[in-house]
């Protein structure tokens, strides 16, 4: 656990660092769309398809390290 956490970062793959990107961004929007100033319908609408795709990005992302977890496994690494 002496590994900071920017050098953790930069030895995952490329991919999981665009879902937690995505992740990140989709769910901050969401919160930024739950307290903006908008009509009640618009507003429940633009955060729930934000949090659906953030939610979304984070069963995707539990998949693949499911199927990741199952390859290496099958292969004996």
């Amino acid at each position: 656990m002496d590994e900071s956490f920017s050098a953790s970062l930069r030895r995952t793959k490329i991919e999981t660092r665009v879902q937690y990107g995505l992740m990140f961004l989709f769910g901050s929007l969401s919160l930024v769309a739950a307290v903006a100033p908008l009509d009640e319908l618009v507003k429940v609408a633009v955060v729930a398809m934000l949090f659906g795709f953030t939610a979304g990005l984070w069963v995707s992302h539990l998949i693949q390290l499911v199927q990741g977890a199952i390859a290496d496994g099958a292969t004996g690494q």
